[in-house]
């Protein structure tokens, strides 16, 4: 029998979407306010969700307190009240969208949690824009 938990999380981080082969007038154009030159910030939400076999010996899937230090120091310290363009290593060269930036948090993850485990990643950028990613 397999359970999925979930473990919630927060962050904080300006960015801006860009695309640099685009003229300034394409990025507005396709970017919006998104594209503002001097950045813009999120109050993200992040839900990590693990599913896999309960053990019998704790009655766990996964220690949610690891699973909380993990994310901690993997995924908030990484990019809490960061500027992601300019103060991180993974979107120097990749545009800072909600879609990518899921995904770079899925990877993240996933070479720290155990593989027996299935791992989905969601991505509040706002209350109403949504991003999700299990590594498909």
């Amino acid at each position: 029998m397999k359970v999925k938990v979930a473990r919630e999380a927060h962050f904080n981080a300006a960015h801006r979407l860009f695309n640099a082969a685009w003229s300034d007038e394409k990025n507005k154009q396709v970017f919006g306010k998104c594209n503002n030159p001097n950045y813009h910030g999120h109050n993200y939400k992040l839900i990590v969700e693990v599913k896999g076999e309960i053990n019998p010996d704790t009655g766990y899937v996964i220690d949610l307190g690891d699973l909380a230090s993990l994310i901690k120091t993997e995924i908030e310290d990484r990019f809490d009240h960061k500027n992601l363009n300019l103060d991180t290593k993974e979107f120097k060269n990749l545009n800072p969208t909600a879609e990518n930036i899921v995904v770079v948090i899925y990877r993240i993850l996933r070479e720290k949690i155990d593989n027996k485990f299935e791992l989905n990643i969601k991505l509040y950028e706002t209350e109403r824009n949504l991003a999700e990613y299990g590594g498909e």
